[in-house]
């Protein structure tokens, strides 16, 4: 989605001549959404971007799902599951929590190592950072992260995780790409003055990453008929694919922070839609930040129960004390699965303790779904399972 960008050696016209000092013609690569009629960036690579040289079977991590059925709310304590020794890698040590034909959540706590080389040919990437930091290598450049990043790769961006520090990492992986809501944008693709961001606020590589290298394997999630719909490839390439000398557009990896994002907020509770950050196809992303709360001198901070009745709604808990969820067994690291049949709310003591509260000190990521999740191992393994019982006072 972005805005137009141009970094490193690029010609003056497209699709024209680029030779590097020596003479040798660098190779042309048009990367680009929607049967090349949406947004694309032209790439510049000193080798040729197709020479592959090996492709075998790539084992994903475990994709299986298991439906929620009988239909209930869920509680995964995320930080309930063993961190591998040493960490995980980024990519290959994912673990996923929640999962349907649009979108998969997986989570990961790395080491220090840098993934594989990775590219997601199924849709794009948001990864919200919720600790730790480090970089991104693509073959647009280098993007550094840090907590409380949302990092956006956009389909079949080659890439590899490099953490300074051990990171959690919460991977939103749609079937579709990923982009500011629409009613943020402009019709030429502006962010609107009533968007609670901007351009500003979105960082993207700032110069070329050059790496030399002979057979270089890529690992490569795409279409097929496993588990999810998705599969996984080994393609060894003869040269190194960060060889891209410049590059031009509007389609690109980016970080935005929440930090940076800027509440919406109201004289009455305000509903989830204000606090939309992205969307893709089926699903949107939303974030519940520290802000003020409503002012009305009848105000009720904490949310009425409500029955988002076409979604199921995930919210992953990152920091501070989330006021609607107390007793209920919510803490930091949690997520609730609350599916569409099941009308959710506040615990029922979090009404009367919030009422005169002038701010809230939360940050949550949520995602809502509009065709029903499932289960993957990860969540699987993290489930409290008192938590649909808790607003009846007999679970948490």
């Amino acid at each position: 989605m972005a805005y137009y960008r141009a970094v490193g050696e690029i010609p003056g016209k497209r699709h024209t001549q680029l030779r590097n000092p020596e003479g040798s013609l660098l190779r042309e690569e048009l990367m680009g959404e929607e049967g090349f009629s949406s947004d694309s960036s032209l790439l510049y690579h000193r080798g040729v971007p197709s020479a592959l040289v090996a492709s075998e079977v790539w084992d994903l991590p475990d994709q299986t799902r298991t439906p929620n059925h009988p239909l209930k709310p869920r509680h995964l304590r995320l930080h309930s599951l063993p961190a591998a020794d040493g960490g995980a890698d980024a990519v290959e040590g994912r673990r996923l929590v929640l999962g349907n034909s649009d979108v998969r959540i997986s989570y990961v706590v790395t080491g220090t190592g840098p993934s594989a080389y990775y590219r997601n040919a199924t849709g794009d990437e948001c990864v919200f950072v919720e600790s730790g930091a480090g970089t991104v290598e693509t073959v647009f450049g280098m993007v550094p992260f840090r907590a409380g990043d949302y990092v956006l790769l956009p389909r079949a961006t080659t890439h590899r995780w490099v953490p300074a520090e051990p990171c959690r990492l919460y991977a939103i992986e749609g079937n579709s790409h990923v982009s500011p809501p629409r009613r943020y944008l402009s019709r030429f693709g502006q962010l609107l003055e009533h968007a609670p961001y901007c351009e500003r606020d979105l960082h993207g590589p700032g110069e070329p990453l050059l790496v030399d290298g002979e057979d270089v394997e890529v690992l490569v999630k795409h279409r097929g008929a496993g588990p999810g719909g998705v599969v996984g490839t080994r393609m060894t390439y003869a040269g190194h694919p960060f060889d891209v000398v410049g590059w031009d557009g509007c389609l690109y990896p980016y970080t935005l922070n929440v930090e940076d994002y800027m509440p919406i907020t109201g004289k009455i509770h305000q509903p989830p839609p204000v606090h939309q950050v992205f969307e893709g196809r089926g699903f949107v992303v939303c974030n519940f930040l520290p802000r003020k709360v409503d002012y009305h001198p009848l105000a009720i901070p904490v949310p009425y129960y409500h029955s988002n009745v076409d979604s199921d709604e995930v919210m992953f808990y990152v920091a501070g004390d989330y006021e609607a969820r107390k007793g209920s067994g919510i803490g930091l690291g949690s997520i609730s699965l609350h599916p569409g049949g099941f009308a959710h709310g506040p615990q029922p003591a979090a009404i009367e303790a919030s009422l005169g509260a002038e701010q809230f000190d939360e940050t949550a990521v949520m995602v809502d779904t509009f065709a029903p999740l499932e289960l993957g191992e990860g969540g699987l393994a993290a489930e409290d399972a008192s938590y649909a019982w808790s607003w009846a006072g007999r679970g948490g």
